[in-house]
């Protein structure tokens, strides 16, 4: 005999062996034993749940030859052609590759039919939600009006593509993911019969990683069992998933919470290097710093070790909630591409996480000021705006000779006011614009470098930007990036601009924009002072 993969070995043959849908299988035990068959079922929820094992077992009971008011007695003839799928009388469709007009009407003239040897036809169509819309509204009049020893079994993945004149000629069944403790229960159950021996925190990672369907985590097991044999451990299950331990997502925590950004870059590329998968260890990353998020707010149902829950409280009690909402927020939306440039979104985001609140509170003040609209600036005013800037640095060093040259300073006057102005709104509405670029580019890795940089002065149609890294310099200066920043920035400005990129790692980006506009000299006088 064959060998067979566990999920068809495993396959529930009652309602009662169908796992995690009680709510299913009670209600359809009752309607049998009431009599009371519908003509047409849909069956909806997740892959691996169960859809089709209960319209198979559902196709048994109603022709099972020993009961047909229950449970199937899986030893009559017809009980048994049906669980090795040779039994005319039951027909499984894939509407993926039978989902034109032709194929539906090829079944409707077959439905007239009577059954060759069980009490009623049962028609089990997968995936309905590919039927064309041509092809489902033919099937419409025979699905709301069948023969009376006809039964229409839909399974779907996706209810929300199919016709709202369908959904009301069934019965709905919605199938739920399967919780960890009924996926471990059952694997367990397997591995008892199979003669494999596997811990208990490995069973539990298998069924995390199944994400609630019982196939994925059958499957699972049974790589697992082909690979390292009758022995498996949590080693071993966290080496088959790319798991790459949890402690670099424990480490980048801490330097989250400790403000240490090299330390914590360090790990990203040290991770990177060692060529793992990085959305894997964003995704550890995220559930532990969701840990630690229900440590800080009291929260006891956390699933780790004792010595995992008092590291994380050790943790919270040196971060604030508000540091740990927003790197939760930050990690758990990244998009994790596969190109060279990999580890800049979580650069980024441990960067933004690990931003002292000292150096976010003065532009969190600025945003609260209304902006204004950008006033026009002609070409002479900006002339002399450049022209004042060395000016205006020697006077920062003069104090003396700035106040007799008062007079001077405002002879630059309008251009001076509307360059000012200009770049405090750029830098007050700076995320914001960013964030709300129109045609989803506010989300791209431009986007992202922008966020991580500061304009500090413009000259002419050009705004330049400092960076506190070099390797986000280098990123934007990227053709491709550049661009789309470009586009960004001039959307907000109204008018085309250009980006020239600085490297600053003195984070010194006021002092700077004071220097170099003659309206922030005063700011230049208090920084000597």
């Amino acid at each position: 005999m064959a060998s067979q993969v566990f999920y068809r070995k495993w396959r529930p043959q009652t309602m009662a062996e169908v796992v995690g849908q009680k709510h299913v299988t009670q209600t359809l035990l009752n309607a049998l034993a009431s009599q009371r068959i519908s003509h047409a079922y849909l069956f909806c929820g997740p892959r691996g749940t169960g859809k089709t094992s209960t319209a198979r077992n559902l196709a048994k009971a109603v022709n099972c030859l020993n009961n047909g008011k229950g449970e199937p007695c899986n030893t009559c003839t017809i009980c048994q052609a049906i669980t090795e799928g040779r039994c005319l009388d039951v027909i499984e469709v894939d509407a993926a590759s039978n989902r034109r007009i032709d194929e539906v009407r090829d079944l409707r003239e077959k439905v007239n039919y009577a059954p060759n040897q069980a009490r009623y036809k049962v028609y089990i169509i997968d995936e309905v939600h590919m039927l064309t819309n041509e092809a489902a509204n033919a099937l419409l009049k025979t699905l709301e009006e069948p023969p009376p020893y006809v039964i229409f079994i839909l399974a779907t993945t996706e209810t929300h593509k199919i016709l709202p004149t369908v959904l009301s000629r069934c019965q709905r069944f919605d199938f739920h993911r399967l919780s960890q403790a009924d996926v471990v229960a059952a694997l367990a159950r397997i591995a008892a019969t199979e003669g494999i021996h596997i811990e208990a925190e490995a069973l539990k990672l298998i069924a995390r990683a199944a994400t609630g369907s019982l196939r994925d985590a059958e499957n699972l097991l049974q790589q697992l069992n082909t690979y390292y044999g009758t022995e498996i451990g949590l080693k071993e299950v966290k080496s088959t998933l790319g798991i790459s331990g949890d402690w670099r997502a424990r480490e980048l925590v801490k330097h989250i919470v400790d403000s240490n950004i090299p330390a914590g870059i360090a790990t990203i590329n040290s991770v990177n290097s060692d060529g793992l998968d990085l959305r894997q260890f964003n995704r550890e990353l995220v559930e532990y710093l969701r840990a630690l998020l229900l440590v800080k707010t009291g929260a006891d149902d956390v699933d780790l070790t004792a010595e995992h829950i008092k590291e994380l409280k050790d943790l919270a009690s040196r971060a604030p909630l508000a540091q740990i909402l927003k790197a939760v927020k930050l990690f758990g939306q990244l998009e994790l591409g596969l190109d060279n440039y990999a580890t800049l979104p979580l650069e980024l985001a441990l960067i933004d996480s690990a931003m002292p609140a000292t150096e976010e509170k003065p532009r969190k003040e600025e945003t609260e000021k209304p902006a204004q609209a950008p006033a026009p600036r002609p070409a002479t005013a900006e002339k002399q705006v450049k022209k004042a800037a060395p000016e205006a640095a020697k006077k920062a060093s003069e104090p003396a000779i700035a106040q007799k040259s008062a007079p001077a300073a405002e002879s630059t006057g309008a251009g001076a006011l509307a360059a000012g102005s200009l770049i405090e709104q750029l830098r007050a509405n700076w995320r914001k614009f960013i964030l709300e670029a129109p045609g989803g580019i506010g989300k791209t890795p431009a986007a992202a470098l922008l966020r991580s940089a500061m304009p500090i002065a413009i000259e002419e149609d050009t705004i330049v930007l400092s960076f506190k890294y070099p390797l986000h310099k280098e990123n934007m200066e990227k053709l491709e990036n550049q661009k789309t920043a470009e586009k960004i920035v001039s959307g907000f400005l109204g008018r085309p601009c250009r980006l020239r990129c600085v490297y600053e790692p003195g984070n010194n980006h006021l002092l700077k924009a004071a220097l170099r506009m003659g309206a922030q000299i005063i700011e230049a006088k208090v920084e000597e002072k």
